[in-house]
């Protein structure tokens, strides 16, 4: 190309400019809203109590340090995702699930956990199967935590929900993760409110070393088998002993706690 075209080309194709659109602050409100009111709602025990939970958009707005927008914008995210619920003229509740619907879930649940520990018996490495150990050895005493310590049986259940999630971790499977963690605040409730009922806390104490045992050996059938069947034992406890989960009283105004401030 002659040097004064290709000269006269150059003038004629600038630089393209990189466009960057204006960050919408409001939007980021909505999402730091959304995940600080997502993590208060599955951190409530929302079974520990026979009413419904509703949710006060002002004085939410006040404790988060942020305008009604973007806490309603993060309501009808977490909505969507089947967190709460709208009650016209009433307002936003906290979703609770009946008896059936609780059986489901844990149905479910014992299906995807069997497979997180079937993934975990090949994937699990010295440093996993040490957290497991980490979790339960405090409590393989002969002692059984649902006795007369209730700080003890506290302690257990947010161990038992806490090996749990270990085991879904552990599994190294990303799917499983965001399939069960919209399952997860049903779960949490269910497993922290029954853990002290009919000495599960002991029983559940020996099955969770029987899946370490079997993770430790590699045996993905056995560790698949154990924990599918360790959580449909929950499933039977609540189909036997969850009535109160169909006996929801009137709505009671309660605010998730912990929610956090945005300054």
């Amino acid at each position: 190309m002659p040097a004064d075209l290709a000269a006269r080309s150059a003038v004629a194709s600038p630089t393209p400019l990189l466009t960057v659109p204006r960050l919408d602050t409001s939007s980021t409100l909505a999402k730091e809203a959304y995940a600080a009111l997502k993590r208060a709602i599955c951190a409530m025990d929302i079974y520990d109590t026979p009413y419904e939970i509703r949710l006060d958009e002002r004085r939410l707005s006040e404790g988060l340090g942020v305008s009604r927008t973007p806490i309603r914008e993060a309501m009808t995210l977490l909505e969507q995702e089947g967190f709460v619920r709208t009650r016209p003229r009433r307002g936003i509740y906290v979703v609770r699930k009946s008896k059936r619907e609780i059986v489901e879930i844990i149905t479910v649940m014992a299906a995807l956990e069997g497979m997180a520990a079937r993934l975990a018996a090949s994937r699990a490495t010295p440093a996993d199967l040490a957290e497991l150990h980490r979790l339960m050895d405090q409590f393989v005493s002969g002692t059984n935590p649902a006795g007369k310590d209730g700080a003890r049986l506290d302690d257990y259940s947010d161990a038992n929900i806490a090996f749990h999630q270990a085991i879904i971790r552990i599994s190294d499977c990303a799917l499983l993760g965001e399939m069960t963690e919209n399952l997860f605040i049903h779960m949490r409730a269910i497993r922290k409110i029954t853990i002290g009922q009919d000495n599960r806390a002991a029983r559940s104490i020996v099955d969770h070393m029987n899946i370490i045992a079997a993770l430790e050996r590699h045996d993905a059938a056995l560790a698949e088998r154990l924990a599918r069947e360790h959580t449909l034992g929950l499933a039977r406890h609540v189909e036997q002993h969850g009535d109160f989960l169909d006996a929801v009283a009137p709505p009671n105004d309660v605010v998730p706690a912990n929610a956090g401030t945005h300054r």
